[in-house]
């Protein structure tokens, strides 16, 4: 007997799981693509215990996609080797979007991709079925993979007792750990995106290899909404639309370190404008702490044992220092420099602080991923018994926030991960129990990463969903009982005894920089008039229109808006155009008719109507309700 489902299936011994998913009727190319059997992924082809617990998973599924996924990288590198037989095959994982192949030894043009899918398409029109082969020591791998050093270095570097599996699809035979699809017919739709160079194991000393990137469904109309999908990404990249709004920009002498431009920092200081308003009413404190530290701060913290690598240091007076890629020790510092009494608790403490990582030069992209950036952190001290109030507090915060930029969210709740970790066993049952406690009292449900946990505590990821529906990670709520050990914090309880504080870390933007390019993307660079750099283009038909364009510039400037005057001696479709094209909310077209009887016709934006004769007292009214709404 197998549970699968939720329902009891009575099977006969060793039944396999393509033989459950045919008696389920789970046989269409989007379903029965992989099997969970006691919490363990494994091949449909082999054999399920008895008594066990059984999952199906299906192409909406994570696990089933990635099975369907991996199973067409080794599509595509089969179809390569039959194409260009010299080229060496290294790695081919999944990832976000699709997965991808990198190759030794090949050169491919965009020219070659259409000749590759062909190869595809006769390679899944022979439907093999994938075999897998366990090799019983690393001897034997090695042997068969004799005439491929990358593949030899893979198995040499295994535990030696790791399993060394590889899977075969009629002549193609890889390294792999699997599981893949039984069979490759399931593919049935298959496409090539791009090629890029790369290097083996993202060494810039080794190899130079070509990546082939692909995306693969079980149905050709879900490709077809694929690519139109990433179209329309393509259409609101915030790299490209920072530069059309002159938002920000780099240099090559700052890599990975954003210019914020004039535009760009309007917004951003609505952005820290919103951000205080709501965090002043909630009764938090904001600090302000040094960029750069002595590295016995940094050891104390646990940061330089655990995260030394992606630190910047300097030795200045004969001592290390670093500049903070977090700011949370020097938070302890203040908490630390004063005697407090469990009446000061919560004490919840923010900062916008600008913390700096190495990241590897080829994984920047654009303000998503850069190695200078603002955390809009804060660090709640608090009593045992006030940790599930205060995240439910701060999950409260987080709600109204997204809310204001018309971003839905979820979220995940990452568990310990299984090595470099600090603190006790105790206290990490204690933080992740409370955890997932207040997250089942918040009753919006929440998705268990168990192992992607912060180093020194569990935590709350909390992930946005774009207009069009894409998930970008950006807040954390994180509870820490090892710091405040660490740092020996204290308060004076009502006993008059010392005790130790509970702390929760978090973020609501998360990385600023990285927030304002999910904002980018969301809008497509239509910020709703609270958030536009400009807001208001006052258009003159002709230059005796000028005067009263300048007087009501003034009007508007008064009451705090950003109003651009055009003066210049284009005609009124063109300065149309022109706020157009620089996504100004509200465009003000002043002639004649205007100027006699002392009102506005206004052309709006989003809706592309214009409303005539319009009392400039009118229009600041409705625009005060647009902006104090954040509509």
């Amino acid at each position: 007997m197998a549970i699968c489902k939720e329902k009891e299936i009575i099977v006969e011994a060793d039944t396999t799981g393509i033989e459950l998913v045919e008696m389920l009727r789970l046989t269409d190319p989007h379903q029965g693509l992989s099997i969970e059997v006691d919490g363990a992924l494994q091949d449909l082809s082999e054999p399920i215990k008895a008594g066990a617990s059984v999952k199906i998973f299906s192409f909406s599924d994570k696990k089933g996609k990635e099975v369907f996924w991996h199973t067409s990288a080794h599509v595509l590198a089969q179809a390569v080797l039959r194409l260009f037989p010299e080229a060496k095959p290294t790695i081919g994982p999944v990832i976000e979007g699709g997965f991808y192949y990198d190759f030794a030894n090949l050169k491919v043009t965009a020219e070659d991709f259409k000749a590759i899918e062909k190869e595809v398409k006769n390679i899944l029109k022979e439907n093999f079925a994938t075999e897998k082969v366990t090799f019983q020591n690393k001897e034997e791998a090695l042997k068969a993979f004799s005439d491929n050093l990358f593949k030899k270095e893979l198995i040499t570097l295994l535990p030696e007792d790791a399993p060394i599996t590889a899977y075969r699809q009629g002549e193609f035979f890889d390294l792999c750990r699997g599981p893949h699809l039984a069979k490759i017919g399931k593919i049935k739709a298959f496409k090539i995106l791009k090629s890029s160079a790369a290097y083996w194991r993202a060494d810039q000393e080794r190899e130079s290899l070509t990546r082939i990137y692909g995306i693969s469904f079980p149905d050709r109309k879900m490709l077809q909404d694929h690519l139109h999908f990433l179209e329309e990404a393509k259409k609101r990249d915030h790299r490209v639309i920072g530069q059309k709004l002159s938002l920000f920009s780099f240099s090559e002498y700052a890599p990975g370190m954003p210019i914020i431009e004039p535009n760009g920092m309007v917004i951003w200081n609505e952005l820290l404008k919103f951000w205080r308003e709501l965090h002043t009413k909630e009764d938090y404190v904001e600090i302000k702490t040094p960029a750069m530290m002595d590295k016995g701060l940094w050891e104390l913290s646990g940061h330089f044992a655990n995260y030394k690598e992606n630190m910047y240091l300097s030795e200045i007076d004969k001592g290390t220092y670093a500049i903070k890629p977090m700011n949370c020790p020097a938070c302890m510092l203040y908490f630390k420099s004063k005697r407090h009494s469990y009446r000061d608790l919560p004490l919840r403490v923010g900062e916008i602080g600008n913390v700096h990582r190495h990241e590897l030069s080829g994984s920047l992209s654009g303000l998503l991923r850069v190695r200078s950036f603002h955390q809009d952190d804060a660090h709640i001290f608090m009593r045992k018994d006030q940790i599930k109030n205060e995240i439910l507090e701060v999950l409260k915060l987080t709600d109204r926030l997204y809310k204001a930029f018309g971003l839905s969210y979820h979220l995940e709740l990452s568990t310990r991960p299984e090595k470099k970790t600090i603190g006790s066993d105790e206290d990490w049952e204690i933080s992740t129990n409370a955890l997932r406690g207040a997250l089942e009292s918040w009753g919006k449900g929440f998705v268990v990463n168990e192992g992607d946990g912060a180093f020194y505590g569990p935590k709350i990821d909390i992930h946005v969903s774009d207009a069009l529906g894409r998930t970008w990670q950006c807040g954390t709520i994180q509870l820490d009982m090892s710091l405040p050990e660490r740092f020996e914090l204290k308060y004076t309880d009502e006993n008059g005894e010392d005790v130790r504080p509970v702390m929760i870390h978090r973020t609501l933007y998360g990385s600023i920089e990285r927030f304002f390019a999910v904002l980018i993307e969301h809008y497509k660079g239509r910020f709703p008039l609270w958030l536009s750099p400009t807001q208001i283009a006052i258009l003159a038909v002709a230059d005796r229109h000028h005067e009263y364009c300048t007087e009501i510039a003034n009007t508007l400037k008064e009451k705090g808006f950003r109003v651009h005057v055009d003066a210049t001696g284009e005609s009124i479709s063109k300065k149309v155009r022109s706020a157009q094209m620089q996504q100004i909310n509200k465009m003000l077209i002043i002639g004649d008719k205007e100027l006699e009887s002392k009102t506005l016709s206004i052309r709006d934006r989003d809706t592309n109507e214009t409303t005539e004769s319009i009392t400039i007292e009118t229009f600041c009214t409705e625009l005060e309700t647009l902006r104090s709404s954040k509509s």
